[in-house]
Formats: structure tokens, sequence, C-alpha cells
């Protein structure tokens, strides 16, 4: 049975300048926090969450203020809830684990769906353009804000990883130890061709509109469209074909001249169509253009990743690699530990099998649990 959980605010009540040199007159973070904080603040984690997460990791939470209809049923359990508690992966007996909603989300958190004070209107498409280096930079205001100088760890799945090692490289005294769970340090091509696929989608909507859309009519076909780009890299073919195996085919699912023969294609539908229902275009939009903008060194204002790094050899890094991931490819984890072992970082390399591809980090925590505990309890000389 999961535990209550409540989303609480921090309001930056100054501008915030972006990468971009745009910016916000001020931000609203939406976070969750699990554990308690120790007497001299030593035991906090810091987790990122991946592309369309928010900051509800654990417990349950039914409603977020200003969410509205956005908070549907299939946000109401934390999406690491079992990694998260008591004798669980990150235990709570022992850390303190914060979980706040991207800068530019649709969680509570400040984003394009969000008034505008200086308008009264919503932002829309005029929300400034960011980069990981600004999502990072906000939530480490929020670090400051619990009174939390250094954490012992940072630690991040999916796109949440590029985020963990963007703080963890540009600013090595604020985290000890970083945990990157299928992910990676650089935008791969293959992510970069999905990703514009999925730009391209919303952008073709007829009610997109310059991101100008109103509440009443959001460019759904094209987010749905984008979903379905995505989803197929998030699941395993093996489990994707379980999955349609179960799927009911309607006939309201038909398109207008196309007849929807296998469940395969009801499945994807689905996807698309509920995902609409939880999330916003505009957010999606800016998530994505920040991973494509993404570039390490040039974030971190450096030249070579021998540069980067120097300032990292007294962190710890876990890196985990899933062997049916076509998301971040294991490719990408294993480039990730040359690097890091090139230039003396310490750092361990674990390598977990399952069947069911990039989503195995949010379904099987019996495969993470012992590295993740023994990590954070100093193991492997964390």
């Amino acid at each position: 049975m999961s535990l209550p959980a409540v989303t609480k605010f921090f309001r930056h009540h100054a501008p915030f300048v972006l990468r971009t040199e745009e910016s916000l007159p001020e931000f609203t973070l939406a976070y969750e926090t699990y554990g308690t904080l120790n007497e001299d603040a030593s035991n906090a984690i810091l987790l990122f969450h991946a592309l369309t997460g928010s900051q509800h990791a654990a417990g349950l939470n039914t409603s977020v203020a200003g969410v509205g209809d956005r908070w549907t049923s299939e946000c109401h359990v934390g999406w690491w809830d079992l990694f998260i508690g008591p004798r669980r992966a990150l235990d709570t007996d022992k850390y303190f684990v914060i979980c706040a909603n991207f800068l530019g989300g649709c969680y509570g958190s400040t984003g394009p769906s969000s008034i505008n004070p200086l308008t009264g209107k919503t932002y829309g498409g005029k929300f400034p353009t960011l980069r990981f280096a600004d999502i990072v930079d906000a939530q480490l205001l929020l670090v400051d804000h619990l009174g939390i100088t250094k954490l012992h760890a940072v630690v991040g799945s999916s796109v949440g990883g590029i985020m963990a090692l963007s703080l963890a490289t540009r600013y090595p005294d604020r985290v000890k130890n970083i945990i990157s769970i299928g992910s990676g340090y650089q935008t791969a091509m293959p992510q970069r061709i999905l990703n514009f696929e999925q730009i391209f989608a919303i952008e073709s909507d007829p009610n997109f509109n310059s991101g100008n859309y109103p509440a009443d009519a959001p460019p759904d076909q094209g987010l749905a469209l984008a979903r379905m780009i995505g989803h197929k890299t998030f699941v395993s073919l093996h489990t994707l074909e379980q999955r349609a195996q179960s799927q009911i085919r309607n006939q309201e699912d038909n398109l207008s001249w196309y007849e929807l023969r296998n469940g395969v294609e009801s499945y994807m539908l689905h996807q698309g169509r509920k995902f609409v229902k939880r999330f916003d275009a505009n957010t999606y939009l800016r998530i994505l253009d920040a991973w494509q903008w993404f570039d390490l060194l040039r974030e971190a204002e450096v030249e070579s990743h021998e540069e980067l790094f120097i300032r990292c050899r007294d962190q710890r890094y876990l890196i985990f690699s899933i062997d049916s991931d076509v998301c971040f490819y294991p490719a990408e984890q294993a480039a990730l530990e040359k690097i890091l072992t090139d230039n003396q970082v310490p750092n361990t390399h674990i390598t977990v099998h399952s069947e069911k591809g990039h989503d195995s980090f949010l379904l099987e925590p019996l495969l993470f649990y012992p590295h993740l505990a023994y990590a954070l309890e100093g193991g492997w000389g964390f």
C-alpha cells in the first residue's frame, strides 16, 4: 500500500537568466521529499525524473494544486514507488530523497502552461527556450533553499541521467556519488533523429499555432504521434509484442480510411491518446529541444573531457546499462565508462539483463536494488 505523498512548491522570487540569455521574471518548482534530512544535511539524494515524469516519485498523490485534469490516474502512484521507501533501494530510513518537476514542466513547475506574471496570460509558445543546464541550476536553487551544501548522491534515469551528469560535472563540489541508469553523456544520432521526428509531428498539427494554442484545442494529434514515435524505444520488441496481444481492438479506433488490423496498432494508438490527457505539447517540445542542443562540454564551458573530469576525481560514478535498451543503447554507457576511466574518475559499470527494454528502470527494482544500495552505503569505494 503506497503511503500518501504531498507536492510542495519552491518559489524563486527573482529573475532567472537562462543559457540563451532569455530570462524568467520568477519561477516555481513543484517538488516532493521522502525521508528525513539529518542534522548536518549530509544524507540528501537529488533524483531527476525522465522525459515525461514528474516530482511525484513515491507514494500516492491524487491531486496537485494547479495541475487540474492533467494529473490523471496514471500519475497518482509515484513513478519510482518500487524503489523509494524504508528498506528499498533509496532507503528513506537512511536518506532524504528530493524529486522536482523540471523547470518548463507541466506538473506544477513554471512552464509554458503557467501564467506569465508580467502579462497575466499563459506563456504558451512565448515560453523561453531551455537548456538542460537551466533545469539543473533551478533545482540547485531548491537544494540551497533546503539547506543542503553537498548532496550524498544525485540519481537519474534516461534523460534524468544526463541531468545528473550535468550537475556533477559543472558543480563537482556539490555531490559525492553519481548514479546514471540507462542514460548517456551526449545526444546520440539515433536519438537526435527520433527527437526531430517528434518535434516535427507536433509542429505539423494544425492546432499547434507556434505553440499559442488554447487550452481547449491543443495539438493532440501531433502530440499523440510524437508519443508513439518515442514510445517504441521505451520497451523491447518482445515486451511490445506481449502487451499488444492483450490490447483490445475497438471499432472506434479506426482511422478515417485505414482499419486497424492487429493489437500492436491499437496498443500504440492507445499510448498516444492517453498521453495527451496528461502532458502539454509545449513542455514536451522544450525538453526535446534542450535534449537536441545538449553538449556536456559546452554547458560546462570547457574544451575537452580531460578538462571536464579532472575536477571529478573525488566523485564516484555508478553506471547502469540495460542490455535490451534501444533508447539509450548499452554502447552509450560503455562510452561514458571509458571517458571516466581514461580520466581517472572512479566508476563501476553494471549491465542488467532484462526483456523489458528501457522501461526496466521503472519496472524491475530487484535488478537494480542491490547495486544501488551497496553503492550508496559506500561499496566499490563509494
